[in-house]
């Protein structure tokens, strides 16, 4: 008898899957809007939400297929979510730096990243140096290294020059580092760290038959790519550039409203798998 199919489904969490309340987007009345279910809370706040009925779309995925969180987020940081739903096996920290098994990062994991960024790309000290030049007080509002992977900067988006962005990206360009912009964050993120990576590792550990992702973000561009089915929301960095591909289904939703729309679509993927194209 064959061992029972295995879909890995790798997604990305904010504005992905969970919102902020300023990146919810609900544009219809108030008395019409979707019911909110807390998902994260900080320092006290509530801070990230679904709706309640994508909150119940979560439980079903989780016990339908191997459900990955797949983030750019430090281990502290996915630390404060509380999705519905069984407790995922596996979970994908700052863009695959850490692969997390039953909650603990997988040290094996972590040392084969090191070595490869060692290898590969310029180290983090000199990106950070050079965001401490370039960066101007008057718009950064924080300047911070995540799990010693990766560096981003907090500004206030109305300030920020146009062209800065761009120009950081040249930069980083040839010294083997990505810049992606996501909300009010500015990433810097070594070329080799990624989220594909990671995924592909699980699958492998899995044995799993067919991988679905979902993002929002440039970071989240590799891992869409690797996946045999993929979906994106009509907002976000990739939105934003029209990127796709050929198995990618653009969404049109924006906001809350796209996170339950992309688990209905994995939720049908993952009872009902087409063929590849």
């Amino acid at each position: 008898m064959s061992a029972t199919p295995v879909t890995l489904v790798a997604s990305d969490l904010d504005r992905t899957l969970i919102y902020s309340a300023a990146a919810l987007g609900l544009t219809v009345p108030d008395a019409r809007a979707p019911r909110l279910l807390c998902v994260e809370v900080y320092q006290g706040k509530p801070l990230s939400y679904v709706t309640e009925d994508a909150a119940a779309l979560l439980g079903e995925l989780g016990r339908g297929a191997l459900f990955v969180p797949t983030t750019t987020r430090t281990r502290e940081q996915y630390g404060r979510i509380r999705l519905p739903g069984p407790a995922p096996q596996f979970a994908i920290c700052a863009n695959g730096g850490h692969l997390l098994v039953d909650g603990v990062s997988d040290p094996d994991w972590r040392a084969a990243v090191d070595e490869r960024l060692a290898a590969e790309c310029a180290p983090l000290d000199e990106v950070r140096a050079h965001l401490a030049r370039t960066a101007d007080p008057a718009w950064l509002l924080k300047e911070r290294v995540a799990e010693d992977l990766f560096a981003y900067l907090v500004v206030e988006r109305s300030l920020l020059p146009e062209g800065w962005v761009k120009e950081l990206a040249v930069w980083a360009e040839s010294r083997g580092w990505t810049v992606s912009l996501q909300g009010r964050k500015i990433y810097a993120v070594p070329k080799p760290l990624t989220k594909s990576a990671a995924m592909r590792e699980v699958a492998r550990r899995s044995g799993a038959d067919l991988t679905l992702a979902a993002g929002d973000s440039l970071l989240d561009a590799d891992l869409l790519l690797a996946a045999d089915r993929a979906w994106r929301p009509g907002h976000g960095e990739l939105a934003d550039a029209r990127w796709t591909a050929p198995h990618v289904t653009a969404l049109e939703d924006r906001g809350v409203a796209a996170g339950e729309t992309i688990l209905r679509e994995l939720i049908g993927e993952v009872r009902n798998p087409r063929p590849s194209p």
